[in-house]
């Protein structure tokens, strides 16, 4: 069986990693000012970082209507039997929704699987999904697994700057200023599909993405080390080089992938967010 596996373009796999493994791209829209434009297609981060200095505003982002995920499932299903589609967290977007609503024109050959996560949080298991259509299984089969590894991603970073999420709401005034004097850098979770501030880190990024990692080592033990993500909003190369001999020492992941995250998410990020992402146990 020819089982096509796609993902909203918020799942923040690279080019390589889409083509390596054939997943198939839905983008969400970005807007700014009077331009629309479709996330991993013809926009880039530094778009949104040069529109956000020059405006003061953040963009807009948006789900793709139902019919346009119609017209996407129908391509997928010309060369599959079956396509097995993740979306962003469904309390994070609309995507979920109305995936969902088109999916029921398609008579049970379409599966929609609601990630609970963002970036790569939804990459990891986008990858999982490859590898055990890689192993024979069938779509039921799979969404099943799958569902049962969503409340198992650990889908968390470290911004540099609360100006984002200010501007985006998610952030008050006080707690941007309280950053901002006292160098303090929330580590951002999610849990139940939602985003949360778990921890608060004091001084410069490196130091913080240091004790950050330092905290992941510790807090989860047990993990799937098939693969890991470091994912980052066009951070300088030598801080990723930092953390990455930082995951290589304290993790054995046999993979450890390199990620810049998109314009959806670089739109309620900011510049200089990190996060490594993983499957625990």
């Amino acid at each position: 069986m020819n089982i096509r596996i796609t993902a909203d373009s918020t799942c923040d796999l690279s080019e390589e990693l889409v083509e390596k493994y054939g997943v198939g791209i839905m983008s969400l829209s970005v807007t700014m000012g009077d331009g629309n434009y479709r996330d991993g297609k013809d926009i880039k981060p530094q778009d949104i970082f040069a529109y956000v200095s020059k405006s003061g505003e953040l963009p807009k982002t948006s789900a793709p209507p139902a019919d346009e995920y119609a017209e996407f499932f129908t391509e997928q299903l010309k060369t599959a039997d079956a396509v097995i589609h993740f979306n962003i967290s469904s309390k994070a977007s609309s995507s979920h929704e109305n995936a969902v609503y088109a999916a029921k024109s398609f008579n049970g050959k379409v599966f929609v699987i609601d990630s609970l996560a963002l970036s790569t949080g939804q990459g990891l298991l986008v990858l999982k999904a490859c590898d055990l259509v890689a192993e024979g299984k069938n779509p039921e089969t799979i969404v099943k697994e799958i569902n049962a590894l969503r409340s198992h991603v650990n889908t968390s970073f470290v911004p540099d700057a609360l100006d984002y999420l200010h501007k985006g709401g998610r952030c008050s005034l006080a707690s941007l200023m309280g950053a901002k004097v006292l160098k303090l850098h929330p580590m951002i979770d999610m849990k139940d599909g939602q985003l949360y501030a778990k921890k608060k880190y004091m001084g410069n990024l490196e130091r913080c993405l240091k004790n950050y990692v330092n905290d992941l080592a510790a807090n989860y033990p047990n993990y799937d080390n098939t693969r890991c993500f470091i994912t980052h909003s066009c951070c300088e190369p030598e801080v990723v080089a930092k953390v990455r001999e930082q995951v290589k020492e304290m993790f054995d992941f046999k993979e450890i992938l390199e990620t810049t995250a998109g314009c959806v998410v670089t739109t309620h990020c900011g510049k200089n967010t990190l996060g490594v992402l993983f499957i625990y146990k």
